[in-house]
């Protein structure tokens, strides 16, 4: 992956270089000023300038002419590098300084002098989190392609209006077209379904219970923003996520977190069995995908593992494997 350094010292330049390349990070590029570093993102060049790409901003707070949160603030006003980390480098314990950098859009932030360990720590985190935000965009853009290749509707006739999510008949054909997920790789199903979601819709109408349902989309899309996932609805309180090349604990992981941020929206319930407030069971499938194998099947399992999870009385999560 690609990293940007920018300082006005060129031994803190040099420095920072020394210890990304020695860590295994080959791929760095330095620039002794904001206007230097502008220039290689294409930041106010002509138009048809092309960026060179980069993961990865280790920005100093102090240089001349233009800070290192101005440039900051400018970098992130680039749409193409609105998801780009920039980590602050800074000499200064000024508490004002680092709360302007990350108004201004930073990451995270390092002092100097640099402590190498500490260094590549902030990096590999901050270059992890990169690669799961380009994971998810591609995903989307795939299921998008998909979307146009097996319907002639508009793209947004597969939109669950509640929630804003895909339709639930969308992660169906997806499975079913087993070409889209990974050959001879772990795919799983996470499926959420709010409990007694049908009670709550009879006794307090379906105005409420679709606010209900969308305030569980937002909790969802906000615990898989950083994953590679598909993510679909259907209309009786259900979420469906598709998780492509995740290992298993990963995705009970996540599963876990889906549930728990359902149960911390604290909204009441009194139809709840497991609790006053608006819980979800969680049914997880998983298994190898071997190349031309209809992959509906995970999906199937999920769902007919609910209605026992709920009976359980409902807010945990229960994995299979197939």
């Amino acid at each position: 992956m690609s990293i940007l350094v920018v300082d006005d010292s060129e031994d803190g330049r040099d420095v920072a270089e020394a210890m990304l390349v020695s860590a295994g990070y080959p791929n760095v590029t330095t620039a002794s000023s904001a206007t230097e570093a502008y220039r290689f993102l294409a930041i106010g060049g002509p138009p048809t300038l092309a960026p060179s790409p980069v993961d990865l901003v280790l920005l100093d707070i102090m240089m001349p002419d233009i800070d290192g949160i101005e440039a900051c603030a400018c970098i992130r006003k680039e749409e193409r590098h609105s998801d780009v980390p920039i980590i602050m480098v800074t000499a200064l314990d000024d508490t004002n300084s680092l709360a302007n950098a990350f108004v201004a859009g930073a990451s995270d932030y390092i002092t100097k002098p640099l402590i190498r360990i500490e260094l590549l720590a902030r990096v590999r985190s901050a270059l992890k989190l990169k690669s799961e935000l380009d994971r998810r965009l591609a995903r989307e853009r795939e299921l998008l392609q998909f979307v146009s290749t097996i319907d002639n509707r508009r793209a947004s006739q597969w939109i669950d209006p509640i929630t804003g999510m895909f339709t639930g008949e969308l992660a169906e054909a997806y499975l079913t077209a087993a070409d889209n997920l990974p050959a001879d790789g772990d795919t799983s199903v996470i499926v959420l379904a709010i409990d007694r979601f049908s009670s709550y819709r009879t006794l307090q109408g379906d105005g409420v219970a679709n606010a209900i349902l969308a305030q569980v989309a937002r909790a969802v899309r906000s615990t898989i923003a950083t994953v590679g996932v598909v993510a679909a609805a259907y209309g009786d309180g259900m979420i469906v996520v598709i998780v492509p090349e995740l290992r298993p604990k990963a995705v009970m992981e996540l599963a876990e977190s889906l549930r728990g941020a359902v149960a911390l929206l604290g909204i009441a319930h009194p139809e709840a069995i497991a609790a006053n407030h608006v819980t979800a069971s969680v049914a997880v499938v998983g298994g190898r995908v071997n190349r031309g194998i209809n992959c509906a099947h995970l999906l199937t399992r999920a769902i007919a593992n609910i209605p026992r999870i709920a009976a359980a009385g409902g807010n945990r999560v229960v994995s299979e494997r197939s």
